[in-house]
């Protein structure tokens, strides 16, 4: 793994001291002598990671991890303040500014490494949800903001401990701020974890009778637990399994005894940025709804249904199943429009499609292809069977009056459906299709409302 570091020390010896350890791991690294420079090298560099120096004249380090984490374009960038503080109130200061991890001086080579590594895994996932959520808005398909979430909102926090006297002092920590949930028993909290939407578990590392890096391994090797923030607590001199568990994924810990502010300080941290990275994902699933998703009708778009429908033709060739397609066209829809108004031909679209929806199968596909235009394919469907779903839907559509609008809270809608379905291993998507857009229009020119199937 290889990132660009930046290293912020007023003593050029510290500077170089580890530009010279970093340079050995093939990192990339930038350097700033003072609060000022290192500002200017955060927008011209735009570093996966910052080592900054606590005790700087001028602005010291604490000033300048406030000013990048309230800066939205930076805020995202993990900080490791280096200081040869070592008193929780000095910890505590720089997590409050939003400070994500420290190193106390002289700093130990192998807790750089696991900490620059495991802290530039988390900025590599968060930079590509914030790539994908800036694609979508460019194409307008997401507006969801990149805002970090509010530390202070409660969150439900999972604590993992079976000795029984880490709960009272973490509750008490928390004052109320968050809910805690306690387990004594590990292998069912896993199981817990996995049910529930917990923003935070805190696995104490010292279980009794249990491996607590293998509980920490289980929850990061399960899909619903595998991003879930965890919290450990450890001895102070048990450095093999900290470094072991922050290489598996862990995102923070806490040495005993524990300090309630430093706690309650490290818990906002994690819920913040747990927060932060959950809404770029949301955004993310959201922009690609939207790009597949009819927006009126909540229907899958011609788009999808392009891509979709040949896979599903194809594959219903090579297995040998019947496929059918529905196309489904609305009587008279232009008179809806003109007589009442656009807004109630967008409520007729939204119920119809409801409609369709409650009346064809989980495994259907239902989409909205233009206008007042729609069409369902239907695997493992033959004509018959096409037949019979494509009647029900219409007479589900025609039976029950339509609420467009106020003014017409009883207006009748009708639809009229062409079915298809594939003849023999030579037919194509393109020739089914068109058997059923030719027998929509039959239905159309006998009347409408009715459902008439190829006949070919």
């Amino acid at each position: 793994m290889t990132a660009r570091v930046l290293v912020v020390d007023d003593i050029l010896a510290n500077v170089r001291l580890l530009e010279a350890k970093l340079t050995a791991e093939y990192f990339e690294v930038v350097t700033a002598m003072n609060g000022v420079d290192a500002l200017e090298a955060v927008q011209r560099t735009k570093p996966d990671i910052i080592l900054l120096d606590v005790m700087m004249p001028g602005m010291d380090g604490i000033e300048v991890c406030s000013r990048i984490k309230q800066n939205p374009a930076t805020h995202h960038i993990p900080i490791i303040m280096v200081t040869a503080l070592d008193q929780p109130e000095d910890r505590v200061r720089g997590l409050e500014a939003g400070a994500d991890d420290f190193l106390t001086k002289p700093v130990n080579d192998v807790a750089l490494f696991c900490r620059v590594k495991s802290l530039v895994r988390l900025k590599m996932l968060t930079d590509e949800l914030r790539s994908r959520m800036a694609t979508g808005e460019d194409l307008g398909l997401t507006t969801v903001s990149g805002g970090c979430g509010d530390p202070e909102a409660p969150a439900d926090v999972l604590l993992i401990d079976n000795r029984g006297h880490l709960g009272d002092r973490i509750a008490s920590a928390f004052d109320g701020q968050h809910q805690l949930v306690s387990s004594n028993e590990p292998q069912e909290a896993v199981i817990q974890a996995a049910e529930a939407a917990y923003e935070l578990i805190i696995v104490n590392l010292d279980l009794q009778d249990y491996d607590g890096l293998r509980l920490c391994s289980q929850l990061r090797s399960l899909e619903r637990t595998r991003q879930v923030p965890i919290l450990i607590i450890v001895d102070p001199d048990d450095d093999q399994r900290l470094m072991r568990a922050l290489d598996m994924g862990v995102n923070d810990y806490l040495l005993r005894p524990i300090d309630r502010q430093e706690l309650l300080a490290r818990v906002n941290t994690q819920i913040k940025r747990w927060r932060y990275t959950e809404r770029l994902r949301q955004s993310v699933q959201q922009s690609l709804e939207m790009a597949v998703t009819d927006p009126l009708t909540g229907l899958f778009n011609r788009r999808y249904m392009e891509n979709q429908v040949g896979i599903l033709v194809e594959n219903s060739l090579n297995r040998g199943k019947s496929l059918a397609v529905l196309t489904i066209d609305v009587d008279h829809f232009k008179a809806v429009n003109d007589t009442y108004g656009h807004a109630a031909g967008d409520n007729v679209l939204v119920e119809l499609a409801k409609r369709i929806k409650d009346h064809v199968r989980s495994v259907d596909l239902p989409c909205r292809v233009g206008g007042e235009e729609f069409l369902v394919v239907l695997p493992d469907t033959d004509i018959a069977a096409g037949y019979a779903i494509a009647e029900r839907l219409r007479q589900a559509v025609g039976n029950v009056p339509f609420a467009a609008s106020e003014a017409a809270s009883e207006l009748a809608i009708t639809i009229s459906i062409g079915v298809a379905d594939l003849e023999d291993s030579k037919d194509t998507l393109e020739a089914m299709l068109k058997r059923a857009d030719d027998a929509l229009y039959k239905a159309k020119a006998e009347g409408r409302n009715r459902v008439i199937a190829d006949a070919a």
